[in-house]
């Protein structure tokens, strides 16, 4: 498994050396996904915009926030009322995907989701106070409070889920996301592993990292995204490789003959 952003791209253009290394698993014969925390975008337009930065790949390979949102809301709050705070590409994507009516007043809502919303603001706060009780389900596309962008790092959805959780005065009922359980079973499910016998690499400890560990899978954390060295001095998650991009990874298990 391959993060997206601070992984193999930042914003629409490749890390170093990241499409020779995805070549490269490629040509060894392994199942790959991309998996995104970004609910934003469907499969089909990340297929579009790896493919622009140089990543061939296809819709059965890409699973993201809202792919992993819109299954567990299928599997959990089907035929129910929902209200979204967050961007009208997320409910296009939750609609498709689920059964759920969406409504205009979050009062009437039995569900509110929680995405990033680039117009979120105190207004937003205000229509949560005292309409989401303890009655609603909660739920929160994703945790990351920070993606990397070209002009370096910018609000994600765990911003918006954090201030509504501030104003409701609860944390989300789930977060299907990674570092879910929900996540990890897509992606062990499209790549047809064992959770165990996967590799997931990424950027970020508290997701891509605790992901792998729920799954006991083995761990490859790349400098190259939101985290850095120091970072790991204070972390909960012990990644099983640290390195600077994806090549270098590939180099250190080529010297272990596991690739």
């Amino acid at each position: 498994m391959l993060d997206v952003d601070g992984t193999v791209v930042r914003g629409d253009e490749p890390l170093p050396g990241a499409v020779r290394g995805v070549r490269r698993l490629r040509e060894a014969g392994l199942p790959l996904v991309f998996c995104s925390n970004n609910p934003t975008k469907g499969a089909a337009a990340y297929v579009d915009r790896l493919g622009r930065a140089g990543f061939e790949t296809e819709p059965s390979e890409v699973v993201t926030a809202a792919t992993a949102t819109g299954a567990y809301l299928a599997e959990h709050h089907a035929g129910e009322t929902a209200y979204l705070f967050g961007e009208e590409s997320v409910r296009e994507q939750l609609a498709e995907a689920t059964d759920l009516q969406f409504c205009d007043d979050p009062a009437a809502a039995s569900v509110v989701v929680a995405a990033i919303d680039y117009d979120f603001g105190y207004e937003d706060m205000r229509r949560a106070v005292g309409a989401v009780d303890d009655q609603t389900a909660f739920v929160g596309t994703d945790p990351d409070p920070v993606i990397p962008a070209p002009e370096g790092l910018v609000p994600g959805s765990g911003a918006i889920v954090n201030a509504l959780a501030g104003v409701i005065g609860r944390e989300p009922d789930a977060v299907p996301g990674k570092p879910s359980e929900t996540a990890l079973e897509l992606v062990s499910d499209r790549l047809g592993t064992p959770s165990e016998d996967l590799l997931i690499v990424g950027d970020r400890l508290t997701t891509d990292i605790a992901l792998g560990e729920r799954a006991g899978a083995t761990t490859a954390l790349v400098t190259s995204g939101v985290t850095d060295r120091d970072d790991l001095a204070d972390a909960d998650q012990s990644p099983d490789y640290v390195v600077d991009s994806l090549p270098e990874l590939l180099d250190s298990l080529a010297e272990l003959e596991t690739l």
